[in-house]
C-alpha cells in the first residue's frame, strides 16, 4: 500500500510591526487589567511582553533633562511611572528599567525639549489602548504618539545612527550692535555715542540716540551747555556698578511710562532734573507717546542699529548675514575633537571626537512677533552642552567678539579654551534617525520614522515647544540677557589668535601632552 505523499512545508509568514498587537501567545498576566466576561471568577488572560519603540515628544520646561536622576524631576522618571500605571510594566519590575531593556535614543539636557524622541523596551502592549492610557496619566507637557514593534535585539540608543537638533536663535542675536556687553556701556560713558540701559531686556546696552519708539528725555540749556542735550536715563551709580542692575531689573514686556530705569534713585534724579528745568524755564522735549501696539512691536522686532557708516535701519537676516553664519557653522562639519564644547571630558578622551554630518541656518521663522533663525544640526551623537556651545561660539563670532580664526583654535586637541554656552530654551531634539536599522529590517518590520506622526508632532511643537521658546524671550529675555555676557572679561580667550597672530596659544598641561602622545 502506497504511503500518502508528504505535505509541502508552509512558508514562514513575515511578522510586520504594528502599533496594535493581536497575538494570542500566552505568558505572564498583564497587571491591573481584568479580562472581559461576566463570570464571577473569570480565568485571567495571559499576555506576552513585546519589544517596541515608543515615539514621543515633550517640553523640557520645569524638567531636569531626559535622563532619570534621583531627587530630580525628569522626563524619564515620569515616563517610567506612567508605563507602570498603564499596565505596560509589572509590579516586580517597577523602578528597575534594566529588567525591561529600557533605552533612550537621545539624552537631552535640562530645559531642552524634544519633538521626536524615541525610547525602547519590553512592555505589555495588550489589551489595546496603551497610547491612550499613557497620555491620560502623563502631563500635557509629554505626549506619546505611538509605538512600533522592533527586533528582540533593538536598542534605541545603539541603533540610532543620527540625531537632528534645532536651535531657534533670535535674529537680533546676530546683530553686533544689539545688546552690547557691559564693558561697552561703561567705556562709552561721556562719549558722543553713550549707551544706556537696554529697555528690551532690562539691562544696559542699548543706544540712547536715534532709536525707534520712545526716546530718552533731554535737557536743553543753551546758556550753560551751548544747546547740547544731556542724557539722564541712567543712574551713574548703576552704570558704574554692574551688579546693581540685576537687583532691580524688570521683565521684558512690562509696560513702562517712560524710558527711565525702574529704580527709585533714578526716578528721584529725573524729578530733580525736571524741577530744575522748570525753575530755569528750560525746554524739556518729550518723545511722542506710542500706542501699546507700537510699544509691543518695538520690543519684539529686531533692533535698530547704527552701522559703521552711520546709516540707521532694521537689522535683518539677509544674504550677507546668512552666508557668513553658514560659513561659520560649516566649520563644525566633519570629525573633530570637541573637548572645548562640553564639560568633564578631557581632550585625550576618545569620546571627545564627534562626527557632524551637517549644520546650516538657512531659514527664518516668526513666532509670536519674534524672528528666529532656524539652526539645524545633524550628527551621529552629541555630548553634554555641545550644541549650545557650538551656537554660543558662532554667535560670538557673528557679533565680532572674537575673530573667526578662534573657531579653528577651539577645535584643536592641544588647546583648552572657555567657550560660551547659549541658553537651553531655544534647543530641541527634532528627530532620531534609524537609517541602518530600517534598511536591514525593511522586509520584516515597519520603518522607524516620524512620518506617521508628523502632523501630531507639528501640532505639539507649535503648542508647547515653540510657544515656550517665544514666551521665555518675551518675559525673561533669555537670549537678550545672555548676549551681555559675551565680552573679554568673561571670556578672555576671545582675544586669542592663531599661531601666526599676536597672542600666544595656551599650551596644554604636561599630563595632557603625555596622554595625547600615547
Amino acid at each position: 500500500m502506497a504511503s500518502p505523499p508528504p505535505s509541502s512545508p508552509q512558508s514562514k509568514k513575515l511578522k510586520m510591526s504594528t502599533t496594535t498587537n493581536s497575538s494570542g501567545d500566552e505568558a505572564e498576566p498583564i497587571p491591573g487589567c481584568l479580562p472581559a466576561g461576566g463570570s464571577a471568577e473569570p480565568k485571567p488572560r495571559r499576555y506576552k511582553r513585546r519589544k517596541i519603540a515608543i515615539f514621543l515628544a515633550y517640553c523640557g520646561a520645569g524638567y531636569q533633562g531626559m535622563q532619570k536622576n534621583p531627587g530630580a524631576r525628569t522626563i524619564e522618571s515620569d515616563l517610567e511611572e506612567a508605563l507602570f500605571h498603564a499596565g505596560a510594566v509589572p509590579e516586580h519590575d517597577r523602578g528597575n528599567p534594566k529588567r525591561y531593556d529600557w533605552a533612550r535614543a537621545a539624552r537631552t539636557d535640562k530645559g531642552v525639549s524634544a519633538a521626536g524622541q524615541v525610547v525602547s523596551g519590553r512592555f505589555y502592549i495588550d489589551p489595546p489602548g496603551l497610547v491612550e492610557r499613557l497620555n491620560s496619566i502623563l502631563s500635557d507637557q509629554i505626549r506619546i504618539f505611538g509605538f512600533k514593534r522592533v527586533t528582540a535585539s533593538f536598542n534605541a540608543k545603539k541603533f540610532c545612527d543620527r540625531r537632528r537638533y534645532v536651535y531657534l536663535l533670535p535674529v537680533f542675536a546676530l546683530d553686533p550692535n544689539a545688546h552690547p556687553d557691559r564693558e561697552s556701556v561703561v567705556a562709552s560713558l561721556g562719549s558722543d555715542n553713550e549707551l544706556v540701559r537696554c529697555v528690551e531686556c532690562s539691562e544696559r546696552g542699548r543706544k540712547a540716540v536715534g532709536l525707534f519708539g520712545r526716546q530718552s528725555r533731554a535737557l536743553k540749556d543753551s546758556e550753560s551747555e551751548g544747546g547740547a542735550s544731556v542724557e539722564v536715563d541712567a543712574s551713574p551709580e548703576l552704570l558704574q556698578n554692574p551688579d546693581l542692575a540685576d537687583e532691580g531689573k524688570s521683565e521684558v514686556g512690562e509696560d513702562k511710562e517712560d524710558d527711565t530705569i525702574s529704580n527709585q534713585g533714578t526716578d528721584t534724579k529725573m524729578e530733580s532734573a525736571n524741577e530744575a528745568a522748570r525753575s530755569d524755564e528750560m525746554e524739556v522735549p518729550i518723545a511722542e507717546e506710542t500706542t501699546k501696539a507700537e510699544e509691543q512691536s518695538a520690543k519684539t522686532e529686531p533692533h535698530v542699529r547704527d552701522g559703521a557708516n552711520g546709516a540707521t535701519g532694521k537689522f535683518c537676516y539677509g544674504d550677507k548675514e546668512r552666508e557668513m553664519f553658514n560659513r561659520i557653522l560649516r566649520r563644525y562639519v566633519g570629525t573633530h575633537n570637541f573637548h572645548n564644547f562640553t564639560t568633564r571630558t578631557k581632550a585625550e578622551d576618545p569620546s571627545a571626537r564627534r562626527y557632524i554630518i551637517s549644520f546650516n541656518a538657512d531659514h527664518v521663522v516668526n513666532i509670536e512677533g519674534i524672528e528666529y533663525v532656524k539652526c539645524e544640526v545633524i550628527g551621529q551623537s552629541f555630548m553634554l552642552h555641545q550644541i549650545r556651545k557650538m551656537i554660543g561660539l558662532a554667535v560670538a563670532l557673528m557679533r565680532n567678539c572674537a575673530p573667526e580664526s578662534l573657531m579653528d583654535i577651539a577645535l584643536r586637541q592641544d588647546v583648552s579654551i572657555n567657550v560660551p554656552t547659549a541658553p537651553e530654551v531655544g534647543l530641541f531634539l527634532d528627530e532620531c534617525l534609524f537609517s541602518s536599522y530600517n534598511q536591514k529590517w525593511k522586509d520584516s518590520h515597519e520603518a522607524l520614522t516620524m512620518e506617521a506622526y508628523a502632523e501630531e508632532a507639528e501640532d505639539f511643537k507649535m503648542k508647547y515647544i515653540l510657544s515656550h521658546i517665544a514666551s521665555m524671550e518675551h518675559k525673561e529675555g533669555a537670549v537678550a540677557l545672555w548676549l551681555h555676557s559675551l565680552n573679554h572679561r568673561n571670556y578672555p580667550d576671545f582675544q586669542m589668535k592663531d599661531p601666526n597672530g599676536e597672542h600666544t596659544i595656551v599650551e596644554p598641561e604636561p599630563s595632557q601632552m603625555e596622554n595625547s602622545a600615547t
